[in-house]
């Protein structure tokens, strides 16, 4: 039994600074990590898809250069070369981070799979097969999540993929069925059409993006289907079967309808389940809720002092940067004695589709199941002078506020730079900065910012 003052299960975007920092405060601490460290952002998730975003973007711009008056003839796409400029990226910011923990003192990095025995107590089988036991009064877990994958009959028997093992593809799918048409399926979607897959994808609900407002819903939709992206909805696979020659037969019910279509390829994402099976957390007395995420207060610890819960595994928002601002909570709560919670945190988000989705606090939907006495301002992309100058105007901003007080609820960008715009509105809400000062501000010309001064025009020229 080795004793410390911490132990991390973990190593993603909470887990790596909480160690630095917790070493550097003075505890001896334990980092476990099963298989790399970063987490899933570095390694599945952010860093490497956004690398195949960008591939994906040249390749459109290169196919629709001609209306800017550069007219390339011919392309091609160089998927081992995509690959090799991800991989090579992640490795840079895989062993940082790995380097960084390693060069700590007070930080044991211990590779291996974690698992409860007491309510204090940490079994680690390391990589090698050898059993080590680990003891502290603080434990934090911060395992992450992974794929769902739905029963299907038929999916263990063949080659599916997941937003994980896609990425080690070198060939482009000659076509791509995508089961899930939320975030990482619109990602992954758009991102293999510009490389040249016919893909489709499969939402489940009545619509697309049920978490947006319609009319954002409906406007992604319709510039995704302008790259010949199928999209049904009210949809789900009933079956797959292998072909003798590697293809899949796919059984599809559409708005209750049976369809039998061929892919080469199917990519499951259809959502995401917690990494708690193995933890046993059972051993330790910790509770998880019906989907098995971790239950956590509004400072993240979980029913049992001491032991606490960061990022996707608690099942709050599962975004990096919130699993990072879990940390600094965390960290300031333990260590600096502070009284932070989660309650009333900004979730910004964003879907790095081509043109991105951003948004930040209420949405339309959400202003009037509430009752808020809200005005909504819309500004669509056609409108705004930078838009129309660099030759991308697909999408729309929009704004919902506060009708007595002026002040923004929430917002949300559909458009290039949209995640820039956001945050522009982001930082005004945080620092009570009301519509009409926004439309009167001096913005630098001609930056997309400019065009949040036109965005509540017509709030002050009533």
């Amino acid at each position: 039994m080795k004793t410390y003052d911490a132990i991390i299960i973990g190593s993603g975007q909470a887990g790596g600074p909480l160690a630095k920092k917790l070493a550097a405060a003075g505890k001896k601490t334990a980092i476990i990590e099963k298989r790399y460290v970063g987490g899933t952002c570095v390694n599945d998730g952010c860093t490497p898809t956004k690398t195949w975003v960008a591939s994906a973007k040249m390749a459109y711009l290169a196919a629709n250069s001609k209306h800017l008056g550069v007219n390339i003839t011919s392309f091609t796409v160089d998927m081992p070369a995509i690959f090799k400029r991800k991989a090579e990226i992640v490795d840079m910011f895989r062993s940082g981070s790995q380097s960084g923990l390693e060069a700590t003192d007070g930080v044991d990095l211990i590779f291996g799979e974690a698992s409860f025995t007491g309510e204090k107590l940490v079994n680690v089988k390391l990589n090698d097969g050898i059993n080590v036991e680990l003891q502290a009064d603080l434990i934090f877990i911060n395992a992450g999540a992974k794929t769902a994958i739905p029963n299907i009959p038929g999916l263990e028997d063949v080659d599916y993929l997941t937003s994980t093992s896609i990425l080690e593809l070198k060939t482009i799918p000659e076509s791509l069925l995508i089961i899930g048409a939320s975030y990482i399926g619109m990602e992954f979607g758009q991102m293999f059409a510009r490389f040249g897959s016919k893909v489709t994808l499969l939402e489940y609900s009545a619509r697309a993006l049920s978490r947006e407002d319609e009319d954002v819903a409906e406007e992604v939709v319709k510039i995704l289907e302008a790259e010949n992206i199928k999209l049904y909805t009210k949809a789900s696979v009933t079956k797959v079967d292998k072909q003798p020659n590697g293809k899949i037969n796919a059984h599809i019910s559409i708005d209750g309808k049976e369809h039998a279509f061929t892919y080469s390829h199917i990519l499951v994402a259809a959502g995401r389940t917690p990494q708690t099976a193995a933890l046993m957390l059972d051993k330790a007395g910790i509770e998880t809720n019906e989907r098995g995420y971790i239950k956590v207060n509004d400072q993240l610890e979980t029913n049992i002092k001491g032991i606490y819960a960061l990022g996707d595994i608690n099942g709050g928002p599962a975004f990096t940067h919130i699993s990072y601002n879990d940390f600094t909570i965390v960290y300031r709560n333990i260590i600096e004695g502070a009284n932070l919670s989660t309650k009333n945190r900004q979730v910004p988000y964003c879907m790095f589709t081509d043109p991105p989705l951003a948004r930040v606090g209420v949405s339309e939907a959400e202003a009037k199941k509430a009752g808020l006495n809200y005005k909504v301002a819309k500004l669509p992309m056609a409108h705004v002078a930078r838009a129309i100058e660099v030759g991308d105007t697909r999408g729309f901003m929009k704004a919902i506020v506060d009708a007595d007080t002026k002040k923004i609820l929430g917002a949300m960008v559909l458009g290039q730079e949209g995640g820039e715009l956001m945050t522009v509105l982001q930082m005004a809400m945080l620092g009570g900065i009301t519509y009409e000062q926004i439309r009167y501000m001096v913005f630098a010309h001609p930056l997309y910012s400019e065009a949040l001064n036109n965005l509540f025009i017509s709030f002050t020229d009533q």
